[in-house]
This record gives structure tokens, C-alpha cells and sequence, in this order.
């Protein structure tokens, strides 16, 4: 959270959800400190409160909710944007009175001027959602002339304000997606895939290298498509491969992160990248959601255990200790005892390092909305809890085997006690290091360590 002042131009920005969201707030800070107000820390001591919402769950829109309706209790001016905003527009405006304007992303390039104006007692109208798949054209190779004229958060790059000021940062490589997964809503509002070209991400990195920045986390709704609609000039649906070295090679960075690959997309190529350029972690964020062959075909999606167990293995093959995580979604519409079984096997076979698990819930405008053989809500509850279970134990066993190894950590905390990451550990999701008689540890250090114990996902390590 940071703000912007002059004796009556001061706001503050919240950020819920995704690192993505990160990105789009700290550049929406570049532009509102660039067109003239003053970031500030502190909600109460501001003129304007600007909410950065998710709407990707059904718990994430309650926060959204809860924390627009905390900031209007400042007495500061409140301002919805982020993907809630762009989902819902003037529906959420009119069932949140308490919110003095609801923005949509079309907003994101004037914000500066539309804050103004509000703090002035204008009333801005809502956003008015439309379906951001129809910005584009249906063709990828035809994107890159079209998206410069629509409003694509993080793309065209402005000057970002740091909000966090760790050796860590998400940097955006691309938004939207042209997946139609059942379950998902995040194509109708983030719109279609397009890239963002490979020198603008790479002089955003120089950029956040010299603001101390080690690890770099990249990001966007599927990184695997990254470059399809790129020349082959920029690497075409090779991109991703020749960007990572490159970025690697920055001064300042230590540590390339990918995040959010799909599987069916993770092509031989891209896997031997990941796990064997220096400088890039040999982590996989691979969004396996299911391995039921039956269920991931109602998902609209594609694999099967076998067909994962076979992708974990090369990876292994390559990077014996790479890190792997997942996300899983339990009682999809019409899955059965057999389904939940085959899950099991799969998350038993694959050894990951990280799994978060969510029960299934209806989102507004998907097709699994419309599906039948919905389970009962206590019965996914009941595979939820049965299935967390699973995950904690078997993660725990894969951080156990970690005790011996040697890991190069990233320190993010230092005090009471010295916290970093190591490669195979994501921001936030996948655990953590604690180490042991580092009292002379630094932010942003690299430290080599030997795994000495391990609690949970947490390994605890010592330096040397």
C-alpha cells in the first residue's frame, strides 16, 4: 500500500488479490504520482482511497467488499477498480453506495485526471462491463496492432511506484487468456492473451533492477502462451525460451521466476529452459486443477494423471530437485468417488512441493455454472478437507527429503529471526526458509545453505 500528497491531493491504494493486481497497482501509483498527487501510507490521512478488488472467488470479492466498505469509514473519497470492478462495474456501484466511484481498466490511463474530479464532487460514471474477449482480434498475430489502442494493464510500460520494497517483484509479461476453461471467468474481464513485447519487459527489468530488486517474478494468467502472437523476430511461440537468459543476465538479478504454466502447453523445449538456465529457478507453477481424464474433459481442459506423472518426470530428469506446485479443485460438477481416487494417485505419484486445494463453487457467467451434477456442498467440503489432508502430508515428506541438500536463499526478513526463499519456494504460496546463525544476514543476500530440518513446508537451514 504507498500514497500520493499535496495539501489536498493525497491518496492511498489497497491491493487485494494476485501479484498481477500488484503490478497494475504499482503502476497506477506511477501514473497518480506522475499526474500530480501524493502517495500516502496512511487511508485516513488521505483525500481518495483507491481499492484495487478481485474478483477472481467467491471469498476474494467478500474482501474486496469488506475492505472498500473499512476505507469508507476514513471519511476519504473511495474508488473501486481491479478486476471486480471491470466484472461487475455498475451492478457493484449500485449495491455499494458507500463506494464513490467504480472504475473500470478503460479508466487505468487518466486516473489522475478522474480522481480529481471526484475529490472536486463530480460523479463519474460506473463502468459498464462488456465482454474484453471482443477487444481483440480472434487471430493472435493480429494482436499486436490492435492492443496499443485498448487499455491493457501493464502493458505499454509506465514508470511503476514501488508499493513493497523487498528484494522481490512480479513483473507482468503478458494478460488475458484464450482458454475457455468451465470454471473459470477471467478471460470475459482480463480479455484475450496478448504479449508484451520482449524489450519492453526487459527495460522494465533493468528498471527494477536498479531499484534493488533481486528475484524477478513473472507473471500473467498463462505463461506458456507467451509469444504466440508475437513475430518470429521477437521468438514467436519460442519467446519465452530466449527471454529467460536474457532477463537472467540483468546487472542486479539474482533469481528469474515463471509462474502460472499450463500442461498441456508445457512444451519440451520451455521445461529444459526452466530447469537448466543459470540464473532462472527451476520451478514449475503448473496449473494441473484435476487428473481425472473424465472430470478435466468437463473442465474443458486437457491431461490425465499419467500424462502429468510423464511431465513431472522430465522435469526430475532434468532438475532432480526442482520445485513443483499446483492448485486442485475438488467437487467439480459431476465427479465421482472413482474421480477423487484418481486425484489421490496423482498428487501420491507426483511428490509436488506445494498444492493449493479449492472446492468447486459456481461463478457468475461460466458454463460449469449451467452444469448438472452438482455435489452438495457439505460433500465438498468433506473431499476439500479429505484431500487438504493428503497435501499437507505429502508436502511435508517432500520438504523432509530437502534435509542435506544444499539451497541457495533469497533473505526477504531479517531480526528476531533471518527469512528468505530458496529456488524451489514462490512469494507468499510455497513456504519458506529459516535460518539458523545468519545473524549477519542482509536483505536481498544470497545465501548458500544446507538443509538442516524441516516443519511443515518450511525447511530450516544454515548457512555454509
Amino acid at each position: 500500500m504507498i500514497g500520493v500528497s499535496s495539501p489536498t491531493r493525497r491518496v492511498s491504494l489497497l491491493t487485494l488479490g494476485c501479484a498481477r493486481n500488484e503490478v497494475d497497482s504499482e503502476e497506477l501509483a506511477g501514473r497518480l504520482a506522475a499526474g500530480g498527487w501524493e502517495l500516502s501510507e496512511d487511508p485516513e490521512a488521505s483525500d481518495v482511497v483507491v481499492v484495487n478488488t478481485c474478483g477472481f472467488v467467491e471469498s476474494a470479492k467478500k474482501d474486496s467488499v469488506d475492505t472498500l466498505l473499512a476505507a469508507a469509514d476514513t471519511g476519504a473519497k473511495v474508488v473501486a477498480v481491479g478486476c471486480m470492478a471491470e466484472r461487475y462495474g455498475a451492478e457493484l456501484a449500485d449495491s455499494l453506495p458507500e463506494a464513490d466511484a467504480v472504475l473500470g481498466f478503460d479508466h487505468y490511463p487518466d486516473l489522475a485526471e478522474r480522481l480529481g474530479e471526484i475529490v472536486s464532487g463530480h460523479k463519474i460514471a460506473s463502468h459498464v462491463p462488456a465482454d474484453r474477449r471482443t477487444l481483440l482480434p480472434i487471430t493472435p498475430v493480429d494482436r499486436q496492432s490492435t492492443a496499443p489502442e485498448i487499455s491493457v494493464p501493464g502493458h505499454g510500460w509506465v514508470p511503476r511506484a514501488r508499493l513493497e520494497k523487498g528484494p522481490v517483484a512480479a513483473l507482468k509479461i503478458a494478460s488475458g487468456c484464450d482458454r475457455r476453461c468451465a470454471f473459470c471467468a477471467i478471460p470475459s474481464f482480463r480479455g484475450s492473451f496478448v504479449s508484451r513485447r520482449p524489450e519492453e519487459i526487459l527495460a522494465e527489468a533493468a528498471w527494477l533492477a536498479g531499484e534493488g530488486v533481486r528475484e524477478l517474478f513473472l507473471v500473467s494468467e498463462n505463461s506458456t502462451s507467451y509469444g504466440k502472437d508475437l513475430s518470429k523476430a521477437d521468438g514467436g511461440t519460442r519467446a519465452l525460451e530466449r527471454l529467460l537468459p536474457r532477463l537472467a543476465e540483468i546487472e542486479g538479478i539474482a533469481r528469474v521466476r515463471v509462474s502460472y504454466l499450463q500442461p498441456a502447453e508445457t512444451r519440451p523445449d520451455l521445461v529444459r529452459a526452466i530447469a537448466t538456465t543459470p540464473g532462472v529457478a527451476d520451478y514449475f507453477d503448473l496449473s494441473f486443477q484435476h487428473s481425472s481424464e473424465r472430470v478435466l474433459r468437463r473442465m474443458r481442459r486437457f491431461g490425465s494423471t499419467d500424462s502429468f506423472l510423464a511431465l513431472i518426470d522430465q522435469i526430475r530428469e532434468l532438475s532432480p530437485a526442482a520445485g513443483i506446485r499446483t492448485n486442485v479443485i475438488v467437487g467439480f460438477p459431476g465427479e465421482t468417488e472413482e474421480d477423487l481416487a484418481e486425484l489421490e494417485r496423482f498428487l501420491t505419484g507426483a511428490r509436488l512441493d506445494a498444492v493449493g486445494v479449492f472446492g468447486y463453487s459456481d461463478e457468475d457467467g461460466t458454463e460449469a455454472e449451467g452444469f448438472d451434477g452438482k455435489l452438495d456442498p457439505d460433500l465438498v467440503t468433506e473431499r476439500v478437507t479429505k484431500i487438504s489432508a493428503l497435501v499437507e502430508e505429502l508436502t511435508a515428506q517432500r520438504a523432509e527429503e530437502r534435509v542435506g541438500q544444499t539451497v541457495d536463499v533469497l533473505v526477504e526478513e531479517t531480526g528476531e529471526e533471518v527469512v528468505g526463499r530458496a529456488a524451489h519456494q514462490a512469494p507468499e504460496v510455497d513456504g519458506a526458509c529459516v535460518l539458523l546463525d545468519a545473524e549477519d544476514a542482509e536483505i536481498g543476500q544470497i545465501v548458500r545453505c544446507r538443509v538442516v530440518d524441516s516443519e511443515g513446508v518450511d525447511l530450516i537451514v544454515r548457512p555454509g
